[in-house]
Order: structure tokens, then C-alpha cells, then sequence
């Protein structure tokens, strides 16, 4: 490891471009991370440059009492605990990444500690609700049939938004019911596909050269292609998805509460934790186990609705 050298460390664009290539290249950070993390530290930049004219200053010369005030500045500006401490997140990973290539001698984000923020849990659909949502789509059209291709495999594999907007037509294996799917930090995993799933998908992979017909690109990889025969962009399937749920879903319309259903469902039928969490693709269990309080909830009503001495008054007599 080279020692430090402190001419290295003044020019902020070019530690911002060799710590950006470091996320994509060996951490292999999704594009959407690597946007969420560049505007984090956008606006970190605008703090300094307010407050301590970021010209004058280098990254070594960053401080505790900076990254404090930064953060105080940001409870002032009521964000939300879960906002700041993806910015903390953010800090901490680029000034890690400074000290580990010895860019600064010290790391001012050693002592940043995330906030408590209170689990929130996860909203759902009950499933005569999302059978409901299936049949909304018009599948005499080709568009109709994607649509309803796309939220099949949102609620039968709970995968999230970016990864199913990132599939591609090799990804599907129908002879063993099987999709790959690249997670958070280009993970693959295998997840099954369901017999509605692969039906739909097959539906959808009939009628899907009408709308390659509409773009002069004719290697076009991308599972779901919009209406104009490109890939179907991860906010184009968000409209698509918000377009149905929002007649049977009073929980919201984000397509992950299709995925919160599906680790839910899977619970409350019995499924096991560890399975569930390998099928979400969660890197740790405590992330999986959000979901156990609503199936908590839903055995609480079962014994109070059947146990003879669940009620009250039963006990005291």
C-alpha cells in the first residue's frame, strides 16, 4: 500500500471519478446506487462550499465537527431519519474509501453512527385483492398481456423493482421453473417461477415481437419492452404496476408492496425464514424478519377468534 501523499488529495473531481470507478468496477454497485450516492455527495459538496468555501479546502482537511454539522443541517431541514442516514452511509463509504487508498490521514466519518429509526411495517395485499389486480389488464394486447406478465412475477418470486426491470430474455429457465436475477451488488441468486408466472410470461413472450415491430433494433435482450419496442424503463414499470393497484389497494401502489405481500404470504402459509430471506435476495436475516410481525399479528387473531381461553370473560368465569 503506497504511503500517504498528500498532493494527491486537492483535486475533489478526480477522488470523486477514481471512487466512483472503484463502486462500479470492484464493489459492482447497481447504476441507480451509484446515482443515489452521487447526488448524496452532491449535496455534501453545496454544504462545504456554503459553509467553508470548498476551493480552499481539501478532503484531508474534512473534520468530525464538519460531518456534524453537515448532518445537524439536515435534521434542521427535517429529513427523515431513514433519509440521513443513507447520506451517513454515503459518507462513510467515500471517506473509507480515502483512507483505505491513504488519500487522507485520518477519517473523519470513523464516528458517525446511523439514527434509531422505528421499523415501519411492511403494507401488503391480500391475495383476492391482487387476483383482482391481475385481471384488470386487457390481454387481447400485447401490452395488456406484459402488464400482466409483469405483476405476476412481482408477487409469484418477490423480487424488487430494479431487478425485474433489469431482466433479460436469457434469464428465464421454463424447463426448470427457474429465474436469475442480479441483486443488490450484482448477487445472482435463482428464484422459482411459479406455474401462473411462467404461463403469463409465456403469453407475454407470443405476442412480444409486435412491439420489437416498432424499433429498428432488432437485438433487443430486455424481457419487457415498452410500446415503442425498447426496454421498458424501471419508471415505466412503476406507472404500469400504479395504474392497477390503485383500484384494489388502499396501502399504496409502489410495485414492492407486491414483494411485501409476497414474503408475507409465504409466512403466514408456514414458509421458513431463512428460505424466505434467500429468496429476497436479503443479505442479512434481521432485514427478513420485518415481515414476522405481520404474521405475528394475523396468529393473534387466529387465537383470539379460536382459543377457548383466549377471551376475557371466558377467563374469568
Amino acid at each position: 500500500m503506497n504511503e500517504f501523499i498528500p498532493d494527491q488529495i486537492n483535486d475533489w473531481d478526480l477522488l470523486l471519478d477514481k471512487y466512483f470507478h472503484y463502486l462500479e468496477t470492484e464493489r459492482t454497485y447497481s447504476s441507480y446506487t451509484l446515482s443515489s450516492y452521487g447526488n448524496d455527495l452532491k449535496q455534501f459538496y453545496q454544504f462545504l462550499n456554503q459553509n467553508y468555501d470548498l476551493n480552499k479546502i481539501s478532503p484531508d482537511q474534512i473534520t468530525k465537527q464538519m460531518l456534524r454539522g453537515y448532518l445537524g443541517h439536515l435534521r434542521k431541514e427535517t429529513y427523515l431519519a431513514t433519509s440521513i442516514n443513507r447520506k451517513i452511509a454515503c459518507l462513510k463509504s467515500f471517506f473509507n474509501y480515502l483512507f483505505s487508498q491513504k488519500l487522507i490521514s485520518n477519517n473523519p466519518a470513523s464516528g458517525l453512527f446511523s439514527l434509531k429509526t422505528e421499523k415501519k411495517v411492511p403494507q401488503t395485499i391480500n391475495y383476492e385483492n391482487i387476483k383482482q389486480a391481475l385481471a384488470l389488464p386487457d390481454t387481447n394486447s400485447a401490452i395488456g398481456l406484459r402488464d400482466q406478465a409483469i405483476i405476476e412475477l412481482f408477487y409469484g418470486t418477490g423480487i424488487r423493482l430494479g431487478e425485474l426491470s433489469n431482466l433479460k430474455l436469457n434469464n428465464l429457465d421454463f424447463f426448470n421453473g427457474l429465474v436469475k436475477v442480479s441483486g443488490k451488488g450484482s448477487k445472482e441468486r435463482l428464484v422459482p417461477l411459479g406455474e401462473m408466472a411462467i404461463r403469463s410470461l409465456k403469453k407475454y413472450l407470443d405476442v412480444r415481437s409486435e412491439l420489437l415491430k416498432k424499433t429498428i433494433i432488432k437485438d433487443v435482450s430486455a424481457l419487457f419492452l415498452n410500446k415503442y419496442g425498447k426496454p421498458l424503463s424501471r419508471r415505466g414499470i412503476q406507472r404500469r404496476v400504479a395504474k392497477y393497484l390503485q383500484f384494489v389497494s388502499i396501502g399504496g401502489t409502489n410495485p414492492h408492496i407486491l414483494r411485501h405481500s409476497f414474503a408475507t404470504h409465504l409466512l403466514n402459509e408456514g414458509a421458513d425464514l431463512i428460505a424466505v430471506k434467500e429468496l429476497l435476495g436479503h443479505s442479512s436475516l434481521s432485514t427478513t424478519q420485518v415481515y414476522t410481525h405481520v404474521s405475528t399479528e394475523r396468529l393473534k387473531k387466529i387465537y383470539q377468534q379460536a382459543h377457548p381461553r383466549a377471551d376475557s370473560d371466558q377467563k374469568s368465569s
